[in-house]
């Protein structure tokens, strides 16, 4: 059988590692239910729907002719795995919004064409966002700041 869309392969291979990582990685983390969602819960089901659509992107590459995979985003490989290993690091000594600061900042340097005040508009919207969302609405107990 062969691959008529290298895009899509590849792609889909990431999906299933990625989703694959997370459950492993949050396979120690207590469940919750839907109501009252515990930490392993939103990176469990978000890497089972990865590792599905990952599937189904794969499959998909066999049957749909595609372009080829050209050259490599070294540069953004580096700079978003930099972020999440970043964030990931900062949020217990750092406090959640500095560490979505520093994550927000490392992403963007992923990319060639970020312009300051796009990138401040971002960090205010995402960061506002996130601490609505993640402590205030789903109360997970992460610090804001590394004094509070």
């Amino acid at each position: 059988m062969r691959i008529k869309s290298q895009e899509d392969f590849w792609a889909g291979l990431m999906f299933i590692g990625f989703g694959i990582l997370a459950i492993f990685v949050a396979r120690g983390y207590p469940m919750g239910s839907a109501m009252r969602m515990g930490p392993g819960y939103f990176p469990t089901y978000l890497g089972a729907i990865s590792v599905v659509l990952g599937a189904i992107l794969t499959g998909r590459s066999y049957r749909v002719d595609g372009e080829g995979t050209g050259r490599w985003g070294l540069r953004a490989l580096l700079w978003l795995s930099a972020a999440f290993a970043g964030f990931g690091l900062l949020i217990e000594a750092a406090g959640f919004v500095f560490a979505l600061l520093a994550l927000i900042v490392a992403s963007s340097l992923a990319g060639r064409d970020t312009r300051p005040l796009e990138l401040a508009l971002l960090i205010v919207v995402l960061i506002a966002g996130s601490v609505g969302l993640f402590v205030y609405g789903l109360e997970l107990p992460y610090r804001l700041f590394p004094w509070s």
